[in-house]
Order: structure tokens, then C-alpha cells, then sequence
């Protein structure tokens, strides 16, 4: 959507948890023999609306995983939370990779695989409905996920866009 900017500023003052996606060993193959490398993909997330992700690449496991951290903070998204799930449902499409996002009553948890719930559970939605389908690249299934969660908007938003109060939102 044009004009829907939630990038978050500052990284300071917020108290951000990594967490690891994927590892990646990558080969290259020189007349000395083989060079390995390694490709970490991180999210983080204040558990609070706050998320981002980052790649990270490096001859050493931890270096990636540090590297993609730093990637992670420098590009972090708003994302609007309400009651532990998700305002409406939003599907997002990245690459091969296609997400859809339904929010869930209280108690139902988080119904994601893999690098989705990495992502879920980093924004800090407690209840979702979410399904994967196509690509389970677990690069391009971050992304689609975060642009779904990016696309994202609550009714105060909505009303304020549109320009009308809070009421005439829900009427109709």
C-alpha cells in the first residue's frame, strides 16, 4: 500500500530478542579446494509490535548469526497487535512464497510452521491462523510474512485515513 510507512526509527530504547531462522552453509569451490561459508537468517522483535529481519554472511556461524542481527535492527516494522492477535486477515505474497494470516480467538495459540512462527512470536501475537503456501523457503517466507504483517491496519488507522470517526468505521 502506498503511504503506509510503520519503519520504525530508533533501535536504543527498545529491548529487541533475536531469533534464529535458518543457517545456510554455502560452498565455493577455488583450485585450493572448497571454501565454506555460512548464511544465518534472524528476526527480532520487542514482543510488543516491533519486528524486523536480517541476513547475515560470514566464514563463522556466530558472525552470520551477529551480522544478520544488526541487518535485523536496521530495518524494523510496526505492527499493530490487538488482544494478542492480528486486526483482519492479510495475505502477502514474496517470491514463491505465499502467506495468509487470520487472527484467532484467545487461547488458540500460534498455529504456524517453521519460519513464520519465528516471525509471529517475535511481533508478539499470542493467538493466529496462519498457512503457507508454495515456496517453504525460509527466506522468502520471512519477507512474505513481514510485508503481510506490514500491511496490517487497525481501525483507529482506518478512521483516521479515511477520515471519519470511529463509529462510522464499524457501520459500514
Amino acid at each position: 500500500m502506498a503511504g503506509n510507512n510503520n519503519k520504525v526509527k530508533t533501535t536504543n530504547d527498545l529491548e529487541l530478542k533475536d531469533r534464529l531462522v535458518a543457517i545456510n552453509r554455502v560452498t565455493k569451490v577455488t583450485k585450493g579446494g572448497r571454501t565454506f561459508s555460512f548464511a544465518a537468517i534472524v528476526v527480532v522483535g520487542n514482543e510488543d509490535g516491533i519486528v524486523g529481519w536480517g541476513l547475515g554472511k560470514a566464514g563463522e556461524v556466530t558472525t552470520a548469526i551477529a551480522k544478520g542481527v544488526e541487518a535485523a535492527k536496521k530495518n524494523l516494522v510496526k505492527v499493530p497487535v490487538l488482544k494478542g492477535t492480528i486486526p483482519h486477515e492479510q495475505a502477502a505474497k514474496f517470491g514463491g512464497a505465499n502467506v495468509l494470516l487470520r487472527p484467532a480467538s484467545h487461547g488458540t495459540g500460534v498455529k504456524a510452521g517453521g519460519a513464520m512462527r519465528a516471525v509471529l512470536e517475535s511481533v508478539g501475537i499470542t493467538d493466529v491462523l496462519a498457512k503457507s503456501k508454495g515456496s517453504s523457503n525460509p527466506h522468502n517466507l520471512v519477507k512474505a510474512t513481514i510485508l503481510a504483517l506490514s500491511e496490517l491496519r487497525d481501525a483507529y488507522t482506518v478512521a483516521q485515513n479515511r477520515g471519519v470517526s470511529m463509529e462510522k468505521v464499524f457501520k459500514g
